[in-house]
Order: C-alpha cells, then structure tokens, then sequence
C-alpha cells in the first residue's frame, strides 16, 4: 500500500469520525486510531507488514479538532437549509459501501452519467472500488441525473449522497 493511499485513509478516518479502522490485505494490516484531546486529535497509524516484510510504523500526525458549531457562521447554514428544501423532491442515489468513488469505468473513457442524463433502474451510474474490488453501482430509480454530490476519485462513506435524481 502507498504512502499516499494511507495518508488519504487517514484523512478520510479523520473526517468519518470513527475512534478505530483496521484494515487488513493480502500484505498489510493497518490499524488507524483517533483519540480527541482538549483542542487537538491524534491519529496514530500502525502499518504491520504480513510475509515477513520489514515493519514499518507511520509516524504519529496531528490534526486540528474540527470546528465548533459555534464557530461557524449563520449564513452557509442559512443556504444549506435553502438547498436542502430545494433537494426534497429529488430522489438522492446513496453509496451502498465504503470506498472510493469513480465516475468513469476507466481513465480514458467518458462518464458513466452526467447531469441533465435521463437513467432508467439498472443503468450503471458509477463504480466504487473497496479492497481493489470495483463494484458497479445501478441506480434504483428511473428520472433525471440533476446533481452529481461526489468528485471523481473521491473516498465515499457508506450511505453517503452520491446523486440527486429528478424521478419525474
């Protein structure tokens, strides 16, 4: 596993919330742990190598805590609400799994949907690969691609908003 690749589980744990992920593969086990100070949160990450490679332990990162609710502003919670009023008669095409979201089945061929594209159930409207597994995703509804929520090579949570779908 790449350095990269573990910086940005990283950072998707960090945001995710969770206190603990492992991950485990054919040649490595991670474990990622997340403890909350007074205004500081600490991620340890430990990388065990299997096959008897030499270990290699990732150094301890810190993270600033994020925000308070009282340090954001009223406005963008004002503009929120007024999206999510808005959104209410779309139909919203939840990830299935956790992973990272493609928009293409690969680098050198177009989108699987874009917006203002009519889909119909069983249309492929992305692919998320978890574990080097790609797992095409279908859509459930038929209508109207009217906003995609994800960019492109992006880590997905599971039950995070993927799509907006106009069903009429």
């Amino acid at each position: 596993m790449e350095l990269k690749e573990i910086q940005n589980l990283i950072k998707f744990v960090a945001k995710s919330g969770a206190s603990e992920v492992k991950l485990e593969t054919d040649d490595v086990k991670i474990t990622i742990k997340t403890t909350s100070g007074d205004d500081k949160e600490t991620t340890i990450v430990q990388q065990v190598p299997m096959q008897g490679m030499p270990q290699m332990q990732m150094p301890q990162m810190h993270a600033q805590a994020p925000a308070t609710p009282t340090e954001t502003t009223a406005t963008p919670a004002k503009q929120e609400t007024a999206a999510n009023e808005d959104d209410s008669k779309y139909i919203t095409v939840k990830s299935p799994i956790i992973g990272t979201f493609y928009r293409k089945p690969s680098p050198d061929k177009p989108t699987f949907v874009e917006v203002g594209d009519s889909i119909k159930e069983g249309d492929v409207l992305c692919i998320i690969e978890a574990m080097k597994l790609f797992n095409e995703i279908e859509s459930e509804v038929s209508g109207k691609i009217v906003k995609v929520l994800v960019d492109d090579s992006s880590p997905v949570e599971f039950d995070q908003p993927l799509f907006l779908v106009d069903p009429s």
